[in-house]
């Protein structure tokens, strides 16, 4: 009828692709229930409860993957994540945009980031950051997990980019939550989600038993820990290491620093975010930890708002300003770098390459192993049933400059398909 609009099919079955299966692509099926959101036990489904697919998709051997989960995220769309609005529905409607254009990348879940602030910018912005949930709809795109905060109670040495002035000391835990806002980091309401904070600054390494009785990951970073210091926090709790490498005490052959935590036994070894842009860190560096611990990686893009924007010099959170050329992000007047502007999938295109890992193993950086950090085993990053049916369709296709290159062809949330590159390049050439 005229005006009537089509639903999409509750049941579908996808053949002839190849899933992760392990550190292994195999052929299998995939069935998927855009009702409720999951995937499905496809010999349950056909033979005992007799459910036909109302749409077979033939991959024709594409590679189905889960969707991609991004920890590190400071901003997207010409949006940043640290900076508050004039109303609450004005940054909620960035976020929005934010959401939709990350499916578009194949990034299905993530964390976003916020900077060293004050307290005034985490009691504004944090309430809009929890956790998606329930509410959250297959049209909104992709959807957030938690807030990653960022500081400030960091090296005032190992800063990077976050503004000196903003940063604090904690003496005790109270002087923590005083900061991010009791409401954001307890019961119902809580919106936090990953703190990463230097252990040898103040009494944060005390704070961490607290922080993970709330369920909130502890992440070294930022930091100029010794190799004591950094193991007497995995002690206390601390299961992560922001951007590996970066804005933090450097290797020595006497004193490993953070770094020496991929190579300990005593207690286990940290999950660790890896920026592979090509900028942040040299291909090498990516290879030795990568070995050092292949089942902790975790590759993030530290993006911001800059990406897909224009080459330029643009305005930073902090007053000060960024300069974007291509990929790169750095300071302006300096060569501090300021972040990513690559993509999640280009992170994996280029891990791939340059660590000699499998294209499975490649892919379980951003699906299985993020999941793990988060609790969400069988949730997310995963095809096993019961899972969110958050999925992506990628071409795995020769590049005449780089090699092998996978692309993002379709994105599918809660079972429902959000993205579709051919349709849209069709479009835009209309």
């Amino acid at each position: 009828m005229p005006g009537k609009t089509a639903t999409p099919p509750r049941i579908t079955k996808f053949t002839n692709c190849r899933i992760v299966h392990g550190n292994q692509l195999i052929e299998q099926d995939v069935w998927i229930d855009s009702l409720s959101g999951k995937i499905l036990r496809d010999q349950e489904a056909f033979y005992e409860l007799h459910i036909s697919p109302d749409e077979v998709i033939d991959l024709g051997g594409r590679i189905l993957a889960p969707g991609l989960i991004d920890v590190q995220l400071n901003g997207a769309q010409g949006f940043d994540f640290s900076v508050p609005k004039a109303s609450k529905e004005e940054y909620d409607e960035g976020l929005r945009m934010v959401n939709k254009g990350l499916a578009k990348t194949g990034v299905t879940s993530y964390l976003p980031t916020v900077v060293s602030s004050t307290p005034e910018v985490y009691w504004k912005v944090l309430p809009s950051l929890g956790p998606s949930g329930a509410k959250h709809r297959a049209e909104d795109g992709a959807e957030s997990l938690g807030a990653h905060v960022e500081g400030p109670f960091i090296s005032p040495g190992r800063n990077g980019i976050h503004k000196t002035d903003v940063l604090r000391t904690a003496k005790n835990f109270e002087d923590v939550v005083s900061c991010y806002g009791k409401e954001n980091m307890f019961g119902l309401s809580k919106t936090v989600r990953m703190i990463t904070a230097a252990p040898e600054v103040g009494s944060m390494v005390n704070n961490i038993p607290n922080l993970t009785a709330q369920d909130i990951i502890y992440s070294i970073g930022h930091s100029d820990a010794t190799y004591e210091q950094a193991m007497n926090a995995t002690k206390q709790g601390a299961t992560m290491i922001t951007h590996l490498f970066n804005a933090m005490r450097p290797f020595y052959h006497r004193n490993p620093g953070v770094f020496g935590l991929l190579g300990q036994n005593e207690h286990p070894r940290p999950f660790y975010g890896v920026i592979a842009d090509g900028i942040h860190l040299h291909p090498t560096s990516i290879r030795i930890a990568y070995n050092a611990h292949p089942n902790g990686l975790i590759l993030v893009t530290d993006a911001m708002k800059l990406c897909g924007l224009p080459d330029g010099v643009y305005d930073w959170t902090n007053g000060e300003r960024i300069v974007k050329t291509g990929a790169r992000l750095t300071l302006e007047g300096s060569d501090k770098i300021a972040g990513s502007s690559a993509t999640l999938i280009e992170c994996v295109n280029n891990f791939r390459r340059w660590s000699g890992a499998s294209t499975a193993e490649a892919l379980n950086a951003v699906t299985a192993t993020p999941a793990r950090l988060l609790g969400l085993e069988g949730v997310k990053g995963t095809l096993d049933c019961d899972a969110d049916a958050d999925l992506v369709v990628l071409t795995d296709a020769p590049d005449p400059y780089s090699g092998p290159t996978l692309t993002i062809d379709q994105v599918w949330k809660r079972g429902v398909k959000i993205y579709d590159a051919e349709k849209e390049a069709t479009s835009n050439e209309v």
